[in-house]
């Protein structure tokens, strides 16, 4: 048994040790807004926060996840009205969404160090998450906006 703590509730989990955290919010406690790319930490679909940083779940083995926080994309906001979530409706990113959690997430973890970026800092902080449609000229647009907000 693991216990982690996702979107600020304890779960139990019977999961091998070296089990990507990943499949551990996706399989074993059922939450599928996280999503899975290319299993390498390369494209960013995964994204997800450990301790309020940004990380890829894909590669990260639940047992170093221990006693640290894991929020996910349906804890950033239960409710769809994170200023991030709002913008993105705004300016019309997604297309085939597939990418969007991991998306939110990295653009979340920049707002909170940097409440007002630069179109670099934006570029810098996104540069891991890959859109397949290329949406990236709006995403940028979205953080703009949420930073306004």
């Amino acid at each position: 048994m693991v216990s982690v703590t996702v979107n600020g509730k304890k779960y139990d989990v019977d999961v091998s040790a070296d089990t990507p955290l990943l499949w551990v919010i996706r399989d074993a406690i059922g939450l599928n807004g996280t999503k899975f790319g290319c299993g390498l930490q390369q494209c960013g679909a995964c994204t997800v926060h450990l301790d309020g940083e940004p990380v890829r779940s894909c590669g990260v083995p639940i047992s170093n996840v221990a006693a640290k926080k894991v929020t996910t994309i349906e804890g950033l906001s239960p409710t769809s009205t994170h200023p991030l979530q709002r913008a993105w409706i705004a300016e019309q990113v997604p297309q085939c969404g597939y990418c969007q959690s991991g998306q939110l997430m990295s653009a979340a973890a920049l707002l909170a160090k940097k409440p007002k970026p630069t179109d670099e800092d934006i570029d810098s902080a996104m540069s891991g998450n890959i859109c397949r449609c290329g949406t990236y000229q709006r995403i940028r647009r979205a953080i703009h906006r949420a930073a306004g907000a």
